[in-house]
């Protein structure tokens, strides 16, 4: 009989360009201790929207996901919105900038900043 096996999804994935993205600025501010915080604020064009920030503080209700020597915090009140979206760094005409892709989200705008669920 074989033993049933149960898994949580990864909170929140990042990918290796936003790894590198978020070591360098790392590099840049000489603060090795800050880690790049993902949050969910209400407004935008859609509902909601994405932000980024370096925090050096941990809350206690943070969710912290580790890749490649960097740490990423999201908040309690953001996790049910990013649950298994994945974080990336993309460099374009439009600029350079984190974006989120997030398969939570019915509906996006055409910035790639704000959602609707």
């Amino acid at each position: 009989m074989s033993e049933a096996v149960s898994f949580s999804p990864d909170p929140l994935n990042v990918t290796d360009q936003a790894v590198a993205k978020v070591r360098s600025l790392l590099e840049e501010e000489g603060s090795p201790q800050l880690k790049l915080r993902v949050f969910v604020t209400g407004g935008g064009c859609s509902g909601f929207q994405y932000g980024f920030t370096f925090d050096e503080l941990v809350a206690e209700d943070d969710t912290l996901v580790e890749k490649g020597g960097i740490q990423v915090l999201v908040d309690a009140m953001s996790y049910p919105y990013l649950v298994g979206a994945s974080v990336d760094y993309e460099e374009g005409l439009s600029g350079s900038r984190f974006v989120v892709n997030n398969p939570n989200a019915s509906t996006t705008c055409g910035c790639g900043s704000s959602f609707s669920i």
